[in-house]
């Protein structure tokens, strides 16, 4: 078959090019401190945009990290008590979408969470100063700020941990039968939901974006969802003299580091044809899961829809 990455053999064993950063361990922790110091002050609104019979549904807003009021749609079952849950995650620059795609797990008595990354394409604030979006340029946001903590994605990772915990809190969710679910960006964000919050036990991320960046860079694949590391670099750092310290910095944002604190069973989906997120940076991050885990191979398929993936992942989610 043809390749556009290392032979699926060496992809088996591959643990990324990117430098993690020394302080790694410790960012994180301080990290999830700050989560911790955050009341998340959920607020349910129900809203009028469906009336699906046998559904509750609200617009949930909560507060993040830096004070952002972070929005998600919410379903339960009507009457639902001591439910498995599930968190959606979108890709990126886009949002939660419509609401009926999620009623396939409500039927199958599953509450519902869909989280809009702030600043993207929903309605999730990114507090930076100003109102209104930012839409794009998430990866590179922060990255010139001598504090590592300004990057922007560490904010969106730890909105993923506080929405997991406003639905673990509730009443008709049992705590103990929670999965994140997710492709691309929303892949990214599953994985960063489980080893955040590792109460999470199922976790089906499909082609996780935001892995490895160096490996993108060095494929020259940084463009359509990385174009912003080629733009970084060429307007900001055109003889590549920071480099080394540019991917580094990355590195606190790079899901094949944090990985490893996921306690969940996983079962990810890669498409061997993936010019979008290389195959090889999501098996950085797939070679370093140390929980039960599987993945399933698409050899001829790219940055596109899996056929048999949602029902594939309906059923790993009713094992919870």
């Amino acid at each position: 078959m043809p390749l556009i990455d290392k032979p699926l053999s060496e992809l088996r064993v591959y643990q990324g090019r990117n430098p993690r950063p020394e302080d790694f361990d410790a960012y994180w922790d301080a990290a999830l401190r700050e989560l911790a110091a955050t009341p998340p002050a959920p607020e349910f609104r129900r809203t009028t945009a469906i009336n699906a019979r046998g559904v509750d549904c609200f617009d949930l807003w909560f507060t993040g990290v830096g004070g952002a009021r972070i929005y998600a749609k919410y379903l339960r079952p009507s009457g639902a008590q001591a439910c498995p849950a599930v968190l959606q995650f979108h890709g990126y620059s886009g949002h939660s979408g419509d609401w009926t795609p999620r009623l396939s797990y409500v039927s199958q008595g599953f509450c519902v969470a869909a989280m809009d990354c702030r600043g993207q394409g929903g309605r999730s604030e990114e507090t930076g100063g100003v109102l209104g979006t930012t839409l794009r340029g998430h990866i590179v946001r922060g990255l010139d700020d001598p504090d590592p903590r300004k990057l922007l994605f560490r904010q969106i990772f730890l909105d993923t941990a506080q929405l997991a915990r406003v639905v673990m809190s509730l009443p008709e969710v049992d705590a103990d039968r929670v999965g994140a679910m997710g492709g691309s960006q929303g892949g990214a964000l599953t994985l960063a939901c489980a080893a955040l919050e590792p109460r999470v036990r199922r976790a089906a991320p499909v082609f996780p974006f935001l892995c490895d960046y160096q490996r993108t860079w060095e494929m020259d694949l940084a463009k359509d969802a990385y174009h912003e590391l080629r733009d970084y670099f060429r307007f900001f750092d055109p003889r590549h003299e920071r480099e080394e310290a540019t991917f580094r910095k990355l590195g606190y944002i790079d899901l094949q580091f944090l990985v490893p604190r996921i306690r969940a069973d996983v079962l990810m989906y890669t498409s061997l044809m993936d010019t979008i997120c290389p195959p090889s940076t999501q098996f950085a991050a797939y070679n370093k899961i140390t929980s039960h885990k599987d993945m399933v191979i698409y050899p001829d398929f790219g940055h596109e829809n899996l056929p048999g993936e949602s029902d594939s992942t309906l059923n790993f989610m009713l094992g919870l």
